[in-house]
């Protein structure tokens, strides 16, 4: 029997990490929501690269559907190598996410806006870090060592921050409420038995990795995990995307991987799984039962969860399954190749 990896006691933390978390930074949000409030920014962007980037994804529909923010990405690109960075950052609220704060390109795309008059949050787990010391306003995520390649606690901890500042911006007292909870619900999550999924995964060529709404960046998330720890070639989509192009890939008892939205973004899930279904595909799904009934591998979430907060939940779920996969597939998740902790690049 292999012993635990660091990815899964990591991914372990993190349930008591996020209560921590909340509770340490309940006035530094309350502050830096009435900070965002006041600049009334016409829009916000984001920063990131990797698993950050996906949490920015994440950022980017908190704050479009709870604050009325629209959100940009910034590519780091744009500011590290173009030089182009748009004076119209000018007061706007730049959220530059990164767990170590060291990567090159994200602290030059950084001080490039800040250059042009944005206004930093550095949302991080290290606050040494030269992406703090830059910054106008530090989110610490309070996630602690992180010695993974893979990132479990530092992502989830950092969705969790994100949440808790949407919700202290916007005023959204059901959002704050339901991250006041977050530690039993992850913590119920990372007791989720996926086991019956792994096999299917670990011998699938290629995956398609389903969400939308809140759960598009989830998928997202899962897709570079088996990557990066299983050597999977993993792929995400909108459900409302896939029937653009990618259904056509999936071929009988292939694998589909869907993690169900729970709020208005679950329209048509239904009838998406039942079209894989019908097709002979193995649909594992996450989500309301009345949504994923025709999945052959079920994983059902409570229906009076909070839409953010589940779709958090399932990639806490998820991560023991990945941890899984990755062995059944002969590899060692602590050790993905080719592939170090702090990326980079220029």
């Amino acid at each position: 029997m292999a012993s635990t990896s660091i990815m899964a006691r990591e991914a372990a933390e993190a349930a008591r990490l996020c209560a921590d978390q909340v509770a340490r930074n309940a006035d530094l949000m309350r502050d830096a929501g009435a900070c965002l409030r006041r600049l009334d920014a016409p829009f916000a962007a984001t920063v990131a690269r990797g698993s950050s980037d996906q949490a920015a994804a994440f950022a980017k529909t908190l704050f479009e559907t709870r604050v009325a923010t629209p959100t940009l990405s910034h590519s780091p690109s744009i500011g590290s190598i173009y030089n182009a960075t748009s004076p119209r950052f000018r007061g706007v609220p730049l959220f530059a996410i990164s767990q170590s704060g060291r990567s090159p390109d994200l602290l030059r795309a950084a001080e490039g806006a800040k250059g042009q008059g944005a206004f930093v949050v550095a949302v991080v787990n290290d606050e040494a870090s030269p992406l703090a010391d830059l910054a106008d306003l530090v989110v610490p995520v309070h996630a602690g060592a992180e010695k993974s390649v893979a990132a479990t606690k530092s992502f989830l901890t950092t969705l969790v921050a994100l949440t808790h500042l949407a919700a202290e911006w916007s005023g959204d007292a059901s959002l704050l409420e339901a991250v006041r909870d977050v530690g039993a619900v992850l913590g119920a999550a990372q007791a989720a038995d996926w086991s019956d999924a792994a096999p299917a995964l670990a011998a699938a060529g290629n995956l398609l990795v389903l969400g939308r709404g809140f759960t598009l960046p989830i998928a997202g998330e899962a897709a570079l995990k088996l990557k990066e720890t299983a050597g999977l070639h993993a792929e995400a989509f909108s459900i409302a995307e896939v029937a653009h192009g990618p259904m056509t890939l999936v071929e009988a008892s292939d694998p589909v991987l869907v993690f169900g939205p729970l709020d208005a973004a679950r329209s048509g899930l239904h009838e998406r799984i039942a079209d894989f279904a019908d097709r002979g595909a193995q649909v594992i799904a996450a989500g309301r039962a009345d949504d994923i009934g025709r999945a052959a591998i079920r994983w059902t979430c409570p229906d009076d969860r909070h839409p953010v907060l589940g779709a958090i939940a399932y990639i806490q779920s998820f991560y023991g399954l990945a941890e899984s996969v990755a062995r059944a597939r002969g590899r060692d998740p602590d050790r993905p190749p080719h592939l170090s902790k702090v990326t980079k690049t220029l």
